[in-house]
């Protein structure tokens, strides 16, 4: 049964990959937009029967108030939280938020789907594994976690750390070419490199892994900081400003 829906993601390519998938099985989708800090007005204005959220820092502050304003302003749409391996307190902020569901970034489509079936039938869903890990957490804490998004990070060179970031936001070889101003083959074998050193097989599980870790958001904080340090580059006006 066709679900009328939106997706709205922190990272436009996920939002647009999940978009073009749910389209193929049949579903109608009203938008696939980024960043779900304006998400509200957006979801407001088209009322989707089902909203999917996704945010790469379930635990931060503020991650849910779109939710929050959505369930005041249109309580009849069911929003479903994608997110990276979540946390008890990512998982209890989205349902405290008024979410109906929490589904991981890396879900297979057919789990997605499921999950937007179960919210529009005013049913909560969350994988029992998930459920299982947060408690799990909550009952037997790590006092020091390992932090993959920093270990993944440490693989990477400065230069396909950006190139890193430029694949989640959707970026062609060409234009990460053009960004960097290299040549396009050059551009080619930075991507493949960055897809072999993450032990991925495509772009899209590339920046899903990256969302799910937390590395993109260090490789952002990373390219950042490397640009900061080039000659010519002003903090307020960025690289070679007058």
């Amino acid at each position: 049964m066709s679900v009328r829906l939106m997706v709205v993601d922190d990272h436009r390519l996920l939002a647009e990959a999940l978009a073009s998938a749910l389209k193929l099985r049949g579903h109608r989708v009203l938008a696939a937009t980024a960043p779900t800090s304006g998400a509200a007005d957006l979801v407001i204005a088209r009322a989707p029967e089902v909203c999917l959220f996704g945010t790469a820092s379930p635990a931060a502050p503020g991650a849910f108030d779109p939710i929050q304003r959505i369930g005041r302003e249109r309580p009849q749409v069911a929003v479903v939280v994608l997110g990276p391996v979540p946390s008890p307190r990512g998982i209890a902020a989205a349902f405290a938020a008024g979410a109906a569901g929490y589904v991981r970034h890396d879900e297979r489509i057919e789990g997605v789907e499921r999950a937007m079936m179960k919210a529009r039938a005013g049913e909560a869903s969350v994988a029992p594994a998930l459920l299982r890990g947060a408690f799990s957490e909550l009952l037997h804490p790590v006092e020091k976690p390992d932090d993959e998004g920093q270990r993944l990070l440490r693989l990477l060179t400065p230069r396909e750390a950006e190139v890193l970031v430029r694949v989640a936001e959707g970026e062609g070889t060409r234009l990460i070419a053009a960004g960097m101003r290299i040549a396009p083959s050059t551009a080619r074998t930075h991507v493949q490199r960055v897809l072999m050193k993450l032990g991925v097989g495509s772009r899209l599980e590339a920046a899903a892994l990256a969302a799910r870790t937390g590395l993109l958001d260090r490789a952002v904080v990373h390219t950042a900081m490397g640009a900061a340090r080039e000659p010519g580059y002003d903090a307020a006006q960025g690289p070679d400003a007058p």
